[in-house]
């Protein structure tokens, strides 16, 4: 039969319970640091992120807004090709005409994409594309789909956007996770 003597303190009770948090706090610190390191060593998702009409405007703000963090996101849209002069050859905007008040006055809005066949398609061609998500400049920093695939299609019935939500606040590095 063993006997310990246990003697218990308000000195040695608050010791051990500091030590157990200390340690506590390292082991989450590594798991945090661990996870970060795991995720930034991670690629973008090869699915394509299908952009619809009730989200474009969103992704657009959340791309043009955090280039950077959707660099490789691979997505798909449809939309019109609208030029403007100093674009170059291969060159388009994939644009929608965005409602901007309640008389139906509109802006063009899109992205900037790039295609070695970008001049087969007019402007005001309706085009159905895939492609990634890169990083350009055109009077800044700005998302350039870099175009994989390019068909012609016709005019959806719901081919009008609408501003971005003003609650819409991205929460993930990617669109799958974000929209």
């Amino acid at each position: 039969m063993f006997i310990y003597n246990l003697k218990l303190s308000s000195k040695g009770i608050f010791k051990t319970i500091f030590a157990i948090m200390i340690t506590l706090g390292i082991i989450l610190c590594i798991f945090v640091t661990w996870k970060i390191i795991l995720k930034s060593g991670t690629q973008k998702s090869t699915e394509i992120y299908q952009i619809e009409t009730k989200n474009y405007t969103n992704v657009l703000k959340a791309v043009h807004d955090d280039i950077d963090t959707y660099i490789g996101q691979k997505i798909g849209f449809s939309g019109y090709v609208y030029r403007v002069y100093d674009l170059a050859e291969n060159q388009f905007v994939l644009a929608r005409d965005m409602v901007v008040s309640s008389d139906f006055k509109t802006l063009v809005v899109g992205f900037l994409c790039s295609s070695d066949n970008a001049k087969n398609f007019k402007d005001g061609t309706w085009v159905n594309i895939t492609g990634e998500i890169t990083k350009g400049y055109y009077h800044g920093d700005i998302p350039i789909i870099k175009i994989e695939t390019i068909e012609k299609t016709e005019m959806p019935r719901d081919n009008m956007v609408y501003p971005p939500d003003e609650f819409y606040i991205p929460t993930s590095s990617l669109l799958y996770n974000n929209l």
